[in-house]
């Protein structure tokens, strides 16, 4: 069993709402922060979250967005329609602009610190999980707090290579722990040569990682509540987060 609820967390300029799961007992139990896609936490994201305390841990899914309100801050029946995505993501292309990699680097701290706090948090560096964008900004985030996140797990992220000067890519000789990239196939955020010049980059700095392609996954594949889900790669994405999070919190 697992007990879901709502915080706010403190952050620099306000207050981030999240939600908060985590296994029944005492604990101490391992941190797990999960990154959301651009449509916000919503209940799909809150079932993952929930699967994954389930296993023992204890899960922040914190609202990335919260400068522009609380979530949801879409119209969670639009995701099940190809036709309004579109529509969709020109709302929220601002607020991932937005979400520049100072804002992701403080904002992980408070997130961080406020697990910290917590009697039912084991001490020790934390693990982070992210899906589409919530991927690249987790790679942003163990990055700027190499120290604080052991892991990252990354699904269907796209634009982790970028011709900016900031690209994700760039900052990874900071990271000491442990990546996983699972890449969504054909995925126009997230080209084969891109996978190429992160992998070159990763092997470059030393990083332990594992870089792989789910055949025949669309961007997004994870997400039960959009029409790209693909059951068997979401299942494959379980086994390699499971087998990870093991490996880090020696479990």
């Amino acid at each position: 069993m697992v007990r879901t609820t709502t915080v706010d967390v403190p952050v620099g300029d306000g207050v981030a709402d999240a939600y908060l799961v985590r296994p029944d007992g005492d604990g101490p139990f391992p941190a797990v922060l999960v990154f959301m896609d651009a449509f916000g936490p919503r209940p799909r994201l809150v079932e993952m979250a929930e699967r994954l305390a389930a296993d023992g841990h204890l899960v922040l899914l914190p609202n990335l967005f919260h400068r522009a309100g609380r979530a949801p801050l879409v119209d969670l029946s639009e995701l099940g329609d190809p036709a309004r995505r579109g529509a969709v993501f020109a709302r929220l292309t601002p607020l991932m602009r937005a979400l520049t990699p100072d804002r992701v680097a403080a904002d992980t701290a408070a997130y961080l610190d406020f697990l910290a706090t917590r009697p039912d948090v084991a001490p020790g560096p934390a693990a982070i999980v992210g899906y589409c964008m919530g991927g690249m900004n987790g790679l942003r985030a163990i990055a700027a707090h190499p120290e604080r996140v052991a892991a990252l797990a990354s699904f269907h992220a796209g634009r982790l290579v970028t011709d900016a000067p900031d690209s994700p890519h760039l900052g990874v000789g900071a990271v000491t722990g442990e990546l996983y990239f699972a890449h969504a196939d054909h995925d126009p955020a997230m080209t084969a040569d891109d996978i190429a010049t992160l992998e070159k980059a990763l092997d470059a700095a030393g990083v332990r990682y594992r870089s792989e392609r789910y055949d025949g996954a669309r961007h997004g594949f994870t997400m039960a509540d959009t029409p790209v889900y693909d059951e068997a790669a979401t299942e494959r994405h379980w086994a390699a987060l499971s087998d990870l999070l093991a490996r880090t919190f020696g479990r």
